[in-house]
């Protein structure tokens, strides 16, 4: 007759290894699970339309010899300087497809791990609270970089290659920085906006309504004061006006509206300093397991 056993809890007797970078898989589970959401591929795919008309305008602006005649009388158009990078940058398409892009990959962030009870077995080791919201912020770091940092680092290098000489760095060697800037604006700010209101619920989908809805929303108020005051502070309330008068004062143009753009700068600050607040107060009641 054979023996039976009972086998009971064994202990595990490894050494656990310090990570370099702990909260990287909560960035590449989050990365690998938002390309597996239906119609994502189609709408990130669709985000870089812009990207490739204003490459495009950069090729014909070096050769507008050969294009002549399709583009006579709108050279002004398709002028490389700061503006035109101004303009990829604060287009009122490409912010609209990031804000739909932080929908799919943002909305479930924290509201999931809030609905299922998970932060408790995040913060156990080696997981801290802060290489937790890292490695959640870092997701939308990703989306947002690849569509701003990307491009505008490739329009430069595309414009020297299609120019063969470094005049146009010589003639705004700031550029680069510019564009260093912007993309951290949006990218840090993007991220503030997506966790804030993903640990406001633990529904997902009213987490989707909200990051959709807040930013449509506020440019509807702007909209309706606008036409009813005529007060240029009216832009204040709409996210993308804040967000398109930073993008002209970080690219050296005048600012779309006539509301003073620091106090776009505050706002966006202010947006900031309430996602940490929120995010600190959602978090400082889990216990970290050490």
């Amino acid at each position: 007759m054979a023996t039976i056993r009972e086998k009971g809890y064994s202990h595990w007797n490894g050494t656990l290894r310090e990570s370099r970078f702990p909260w990287w898989p909560i960035t590449r589970t989050g990365i690998l699970l938002t390309f597996r959401k239906k119609q994502f591929k189609f709408f990130f795919a669709s985000a870089f339309l812009p990207a490739l008309v204003f490459l495009v305008g950069i090729y014909i602006s070096e050769r507008l010899e050969d294009f002549k005649a399709m583009f006579q009388g709108a050279q002004k158009f398709i002028t490389v300087d700061p503006a035109y990078f101004k303009n990829y940058f604060t287009g009122d398409f490409l912010l609209f497809m990031m804000v739909l892009i932080l929908v799919f990959a943002g909305a479930g962030l924290i509201s999931d791990d809030l609905k299922h009870n998970a932060l408790q077995l995040y913060f156990s080791r080696p997981i801290g609270k802060k290489e937790y919201l890292l490695g959640k912020a870092a997701v939308v770091f990703f989306f947002i970089l690849v569509l701003t940092l990307v491009p505008g680092i490739l329009f430069i290098l595309f414009k020297i290659i299609f120019a063969g000489s470094l005049r146009f760095l010589a003639q705004y060697p700031w550029i680069i920085l510019s564009v260093l800037g912007y993309s951290a604006l949006l990218t840090v700010f993007f991220a503030a906006y997506t966790l804030l209101l993903s640990a406001v619920s633990k529904n997902r989908r009213y987490v989707t309504i909200l990051i959709f809805g807040v930013y449509l929303f506020s440019d509807i108020v702007f909209g309706i004061l606008s036409e009813t005051f005529h007060n240029p502070y009216a832009a204040l309330f709409s996210l993308k006006a804040n967000l398109k008068q930073a993008g002209a004062v970080l690219f050296g143009q005048k600012p779309p509206f006539a509301s003073p753009a620091y106090l776009s700068f505050l706002i966006l600050a202010g947006i900031l300093a309430a996602a940490a607040a929120v995010l600190w107060r959602r978090l400082k009641g889990v216990e970290e397991v050490r």
